[in-house]
């Protein structure tokens, strides 16, 4: 059956978490280690008995291999991870993000990403500049909870709302944030989901994908994703849990379908932290939600239509791709 869907990747990583590119203090170890415990819990136990090696350079070969190769995605964008409060280079550093993207350009979008207090604002504004112009970035990724006190507000109208005028002034319509799930000692608060409410009304043009369901934020998550036509919800990472933690993603699911709509809902598998797409997607194929959920809560069923639309569809059109064309000429592309 899902050969039969167009299958798009929301957020693929070309991770960097050697010695290399890790700082050797403290807080660096700490929050590395807590990204290795995190996407520890979302693999498949399948990948524990793998000789795996998570604390490393990945290539872009091996991002391939996992995503395209041992799993039937057709296409993917490889995202840029701005945390730079442990990494010389960023987590998933613009470098790497763009040659994935470079090296396959028939399968992989670029979406760039950088941060005002890291870069400064200049910086960072001259960093959307290039990123779009020179490489080709077709969506802006923003990281904005950081450890020692650096953490800024996406509400912010002096230090974040000229990073999304710069990118409407370069074509950018697709901006994303990490939301939740914060790393290390980063301030969860930082992460809350409600400082993009003010950016969604005041930026219409735009579109705001959240990332990770933000949580613990769900149900503000939820809220703010109903309310305002122009926000998303990439379930990135979330989705994988449908092999562990099944009731929790039927919960989920089931509210976002009835409250926010299939159309809002956008399918990531957080690859290479969270291990190749393959087990995530068989499972999420035969995913259903029961019907305690349905007759207690009202929640619709998970639907063929809505998992075309979940791993894929939505996001082509959110990126302005035609997917019947798309699919036409990935016909002929190898994998």
């Amino acid at each position: 059956m899902i050969d039969d869907i167009f299958v798009f990747d929301c957020v693929i990583h070309v991770y960097d978490m050697s010695d290399r590119n890790t700082r050797s203090d403290r807080l660096a170890q700490i929050g590395r280690e807590s990204l290795l415990k995190i996407g520890s819990g979302m693999r498949w136990a399948g990948y524990a008995e793998q000789d795996l090696r998570w604390d490393k350079r990945w290539s872009v070969e091996e991002i391939y291999e996992m995503v395209f190769v041992d799993a039937p995605t057709d296409m993917a964008m490889a995202q840029v991870v701005p945390i730079f409060d442990w990494f010389d280079d960023y987590f998933a550093p613009v470098e790497a993000q763009h040659a994935m993207a470079a090296r396959y350009p028939d399968r992989v979008l670029f979406c760039g990403g950088t941060d005002p207090v890291h870069e400064g604002l200049d910086g960072a504004l001259a960093q959307i500049d290039l990123q779009v112009k020179e490489l080709g970035a077709r969506s802006m990724k923003f990281y904005n909870g950081h450890d020692a006190g650096r953490s800024w507000r996406c509400d912010d109208r002096e230090l974040a709302y000229p990073l999304y005028e710069r990118c409407a002034e370069n074509g950018i319509e697709v901006i994303q944030f990490h939301k939740g799930q914060p790393f290390g000692l980063q301030p969860l608060d930082a992460l809350s989901p409600l400082d993009l409410q003010a950016p969604a009304r005041d930026f219409p043009e735009l579109n705001f994908v959240i990332h990770h369901l933000a949580m613990p934020y769900f149900d503000e998550v939820a809220s703010v994703a109903a309310r305002f036509p122009n926000v998303y919800l990439a379930l990135s990472g979330n989705l994988n849990l449908v092999i562990t933690r099944p009731r929790m993603v039927q919960e989920q699911l089931g509210r976002l379908l009835m409250e926010v709509g299939v159309e809002k809902l956008l399918w990531g598998s957080e690859a290479a932290l969270a291990g190749g797409p393959a087990p995530y997607l068989r499972a999420f194929m035969e995913l259903e939600i029961p019907e305690d959920l349905r007759s207690g809560y009202g929640y619709p069923q998970l639907t063929d239509s809505d998992r075309e639309r979940i791993l894929g569809r939505n996001f082509a059109e959110l990126m302005g791709l035609d997917l019947d064309a798309r699919r036409e000429a990935l016909a002929t592309v190898p994998r």
